[in-house]
């Protein structure tokens, strides 16, 4: 069927008007956030518990709800810590033209290639999974309980960001004006209404032949997702007006607007449930992170640290990086 010209020109110029009012929103509403929010998150590292095998789930178990709350320090030190962001991305069009396979695993000769200046501008996300994979390793070696949770807690954070396509582009919240909010919207505002309902149930865990070539395979795994988020939410945008498109919630004393739940639900079922499964993926992947760190380490014998608890030292620290945080005046690092 053919469409008339001026139809063709109202239609264009209605896109360029709503693409404005979206600008103008974002400016003046902007949201922060880092890998998967807040609740996923918690979510994820709380389900990989159960993917453990029967010698190390009751140790973890002990200290799920310190795994889960824990998993959202490395967001809030990104925000308030320089040098904290880059761990949390990687953005591989800066590589230029090289295949994936191309860009160099150890860091060294990522160094050698590219500098480490660049590397911390392009960010450094499966680098940082390895890093933080070894000292796991070392500390159960050391049988260190303090040392094996705040490390399991915050390498799963890392593991689920590797599993987050937004944290894969320079593109991170928006190519244009109208795509800007997107990454709160895929990562937070999905989680929060709809993973009730995912199912997290993902088998066992698995060991790792290659941990760090596992990172960088979660990383072009998402990846490859970023130009289909960016369809999908461009399709979706020239039919929702923005009275549909948005609401106001409460959020603390402060009037909020947030991604109605229609479009919510509707930017989900677009994208075939690609976040239900990329939360499975990243359940799976931080429970196969967390178990070949112990098979590496020898499998220490986890029923004795069952009885031991956090130490005193450990608690102090925690309270001192919270303190930190909540002085921190400016966020640091990306703000989306």
């Amino acid at each position: 069927m053919l469409i008339k010209t001026n139809t063709l020109k109202n239609l264009g110029s209605l896109a360029k008007q709503f693409s404005l009012v979206l600008a103008l929103f974002f400016a003046l509403f902007p949201s922060n956030g880092y890998g998967f929010g807040f609740t996923a998150h918690r979510i994820i590292n709380r389900k990989a518990v159960f993917t453990l095998p029967p010698e190390m789930v009751g140790f973890y178990k002990k200290h799920i709800e310190y795994l889960s709350e824990r998993a959202i320090d490395p967001d809030r030190r990104a925000h308030a810590i320089p040098g904290e962001a880059p761990r949390h991305y990687i953005d591989v069009e800066y590589f230029g033209q090289i295949s994936f396979d191309s860009i160099p695993r150890r860091w060294d000769h990522a160094v050698a290639r590219f500098t480490e200046d660049s590397l911390n501008r392009f960010g450094v996300l499966p680098w940082h999974v390895n890093v933080m994979m070894n000292r796991l390793t070392q500390a159960f070696r050391d049988q260190d309980v303090d040392r094996i949770l705040s490390l399991s807690a915050h390498l799963g954070h890392y593991v689920a960001d590797a599993c987050t396509p937004l944290h894969t582009t320079k593109y991170y919240n928006g190519r244009t004006p109208s795509e800007r909010g997107i990454h709160a919207l895929w990562e937070t505002r999905i989680p929060e209404l709809l993973g009730g309902n995912f199912d997290y149930f993902v088998g066992q865990a698995s060991y790792l032949q290659s941990p760090r070539e596992r990172a960088f395979d979660l990383v072009e795994k998402s990846h490859n997702q970023v130009r289909f988020i960016y369809h999908v939410f461009d399709s979706l945008i020239t039919v929702f007006t923005p009275d549909r498109m948005f609401v106001h919630e409460m959020r603390g004393q402060a009037l909020m607007r947030y991604f109605s739940r229609d479009f919510t639900s509707a930017f989900n079922s677009g994208m075939n449930n690609m976040v239900e499964a990329h939360m499975q993926l990243a359940v799976k992947s931080v429970g196969d992170f967390w178990y070949t760190a112990w098979v590496n380490a020898g499998q220490p014998d986890l029923y004795k640290l069952e009885r031991r608890a956090l130490s005193r030292r450990h608690r102090r620290e925690l309270e001192k990086e919270e303190r930190s945080w909540n002085q921190a005046e400016q966020p640091v690092g990306r703000t989306y």
